[in-house]
């Protein structure tokens, strides 16, 4: 019974994520990968507003679990400038009053969207959201944005990159 238990218990661990170690250097294997993303990043993030950018980043990341970008892109941010409330409350922009403009919240709202896709798209009420707020280009590149944030998510979680080593 008690190895039965320990074993229960190890599996758990492992297969929760709890405790792992990085699996790949990703990017050592696909070197054409990761210039194409910066490459896109960069097409991507230059029609954003920076101060967005980060915040949009950030959530995604969270969304996501992923250490690494999380990490990154607070540091980032606070390098940045960005206030250590609005780093805080971030994942709970939503009741957090007062702290983000109406703009930042439809893109954080269109964040959440396009990251998640539950029920298999963006709802229209968010999309119109955010067009108040964007011109139909800057909408354009924080769909992008968007978008390569969750790539980078992806790559980071899925070889497990662990976070710390990013300094901006």
């Amino acid at each position: 019974m008690t190895t039965t238990s320990t074993t229960t218990s190890t599996t758990t661990t492992e297969t929760s994520g709890h405790q792992h170690g990085p699996r790949m250097d990703f990017y050592k294997h696909a070197p054409e990968v990761r210039k194409a993303m910066f490459a896109l990043s960069k097409a991507a993030n230059d029609g954003v507003d920076p101060v967005i950018g980060e915040l949009v980043k950030i959530r995604a990341s969270q969304l996501n679990h992923c250490a690494f970008c999380i990490d990154m892109h607070v540091k980032d941010a606070r390098k940045a400038g960005e206030s250590e409330a609005r780093i805080y409350l971030l994942s709970a922009w939503e009741e957090a009053t007062g702290y983000y403009t109406e703009k930042e919240q439809a893109a954080l709202a269109l964040t959440e969207a396009i990251t998640v896709l539950t029920d298999g798209f963006v709802p229209d009420e968010v999309y119109e959201r955010a067009a108040r707020h964007f011109s139909e280009e800057e909408l354009a590149h924080l769909i992008a944005a968007i978008i390569v944030i969750n790539s980078w998510n992806r790559i980071s979680v899925s070889t497990r990159v662990q976070p710390g080593s990013y300094q901006p």
